[in-house]
C-alpha cells in the first residue's frame, strides 16, 4: 500500500507545480512522514488524487529519480531509495574538460563542502549544445550550478560564451549560480564568480620575472590555435602586449615541432603538456641545460611541473575550488578575481 503523500500546492503561486510536488514529497520526508523504503503513489494515483495533470507528476518524479531520492521498481511502483541527499546542498558541477588542473579545482571545491554537500560533475567537453543539454535536463534539480564556460567555434577557436549557451545560462536562478574561471559583466542579475582575467594576468605574471626573462634573446609562445580544448586567445594578447612594451622579440607557434631549429638564448612559454613534453626530450636530446642554455616557463601549475622543476604561471586552481565552496556554504553572491602567481624554478 502507498503511502499518503500530504502534498500542498498553492495554485496562487508562481512555484511551477511539480517543484511543489517535489517540495512538498522533501518536506513528508524530512518530517518523518514517508521513510526509507517506503512506497508512494504512483504517477496515475497522484494525478487523481490531486486533480494535476500526469505530464506534471511525472516531471516532479523525474526529477526525484535524478536526485536518487526515489527508485521505480518495475510491475511494484516508487518507493523512498536515499535519504542522504535530502539535509545536504546538492551541487551540479560543470566543468569543460578533465584536465589536471580542472580537477585541482573540482577536488579542492568538494573537500572545502565536506559532509555539508553533494557534488555532481559533468564533463561537456567545451560543446555547446553538451552544454546546454545538460544545463536544461538538470533545471531545478539542484540548489546550486557551478559552472565552467569555455566553448570551440566552427572554426575550433575558443570563444566564452556563446548565444545558446548565455540563453541555458540565463535560465539558471542567478542565486544558484557561480560561474568560475569566466564572468560575463552582461548576464542579468546578481550572481557569484572566481574568474580569471587571462590577459592582465600573464602580462603582470611575466613582469614579475622580467629580470631572468631579459637574459635570453627571444620568447616563444607555444599557443595552439584550434583544438577540442581551445584556450582563451587572451592569453596572447597579454603575451603580445608584455614583449612590446619591453621591446622583447617574440614568436608565436602552434605547437612544439619534432626537430625543433633551437637558437640559443630562446625562452619557451608552453601551454598543452604534451608541448612541454615534447620540448623537455628534445633539451634532454640535446644535451641543452635549462634555465642556460634554453628557458621554459609552462601555464598553469600541475605536480609534474613540479616535480620537473618547471617555472610556471598559473591561476590557484585550490584557491578557485575553496573560494566557490566558500560562497555556496556562506551564500555568498560575490565577484572575486582569482590569485593568479609568478612561481620560479630552475627552468629559467
Amino acid at each position: 500500500m502507498s503511502q499518503t503523500i500530504e502534498l500542498k500546492i498553492n495554485e496562487n503561486s508562481s512555484i511551477p507545480k511539480y517543484k511543489q510536488i517535489v517540495d512538498s514529497i522533501l518536506g513528508d520526508i524530512k518530517r518523518g512522514h514517508i521513510k526509507l523504503g517506503e512506497k508512494i503513489p504512483s504517477i496515475n494515483e497522484l494525478s487523481e488524487m490531486c486533480y494535476l495533470s500526469r505530464d506534471t507528476v511525472e516531471k516532479a518524479y523525474k526529477i526525484l529519480r535524478e536526485r536518487q531520492i526515489i527508485e521505480s521498481v518495475k510491475g511494484k511502483g516508487y518507493y523512498i531509495s536515499n535519504m542522504d541527499r535530502i539535509n545536504k546542498i546538492n551541487i551540479f558541477f560543470l566543468v569543460n574538460k578533465p584536465s589536471t588542473y580542472k580537477m585541482m579545482i573540482y577536488d579542492s571545491f568538494v573537500n572545502a563542502i565536506g559532509a555539508h554537500g553533494q557534488v555532481d560533475m559533468y564533463v561537456y567537453h567545451c560543446d555547446e549544445t553538451l552544454f546546454s543539454n545538460a544545463i536544461q535536463r538538470n533545471l531545478g534539480n539542484y540548489d546550486y550550478y557551478v559552472v565552467m564556460s569555455h566553448f570551440r567555434d566552427a572554426n575550433s577557436n575558443h570563444v566564452s560564451y556563446t548565444p545558446e549557451t548565455l540563453s541555458a545560462m540565463e535560465q539558471i536562478p542567478k542565486d544558484k549560480l557561480i560561474l568560475l574561471d569566466n564572468t560575463k559583466p552582461g548576464l542579468d542579475g546578481k550572481y557569484s564568480t572566481i574568474y580569471q582575467d587571462f590577459k592582465n594576468d600573464i602580462y603582470h605574471a611575466l613582469n614579475e620575472g622580467l629580470e631572468k626573462i631579459l637574459r635570453y634573446d627571444k620568447m616563444i609562445l607555444v599557443y595552439p590555435q584550434k583544438s577540442t580544448h581551445p584556450y582563451p586567445r587572451r592569453i596572447v594578447h597579454g603575451f603580445q602586449q608584455f614583449c612590446r612594451e619591453h621591446d622583447i622579440d617574440f614568436e608565436i607557434l602552434e605547437e612544439v615541432y619534432e626537430d625543433m631549429e633551437f637558437t640559443k638564448r630562446d625562452i619557451f612559454i608552453t601551454i598543452q603538456e604534451r608541448d612541454l613534453v615534447n620540448l623537455m626530450r628534445q633539451v634532454r636530446n640535446r644535451n641543452l641545460t635549462l634555465g642556460k642554455d634554453l628557458g621554459i616557463i609552462s601555464y598553469n601549475e600541475t605536480p609534474l611541473k613540479e616535480l620537473l622543476d618547471i617555472t610556471v604561471i598559473s591561476t590557484d586552481f585550490k584557491a578557485m575550488g575553496e573560494c566557490a565552496a566558500y560562497m555556496v556554504l556562506k551564500n555568498k553572491k560575490e565577484q572575486v578575481k582569482n590569485v593568479f602567481k609568478y612561481i620560479e624554478r630552475n627552468s629559467l
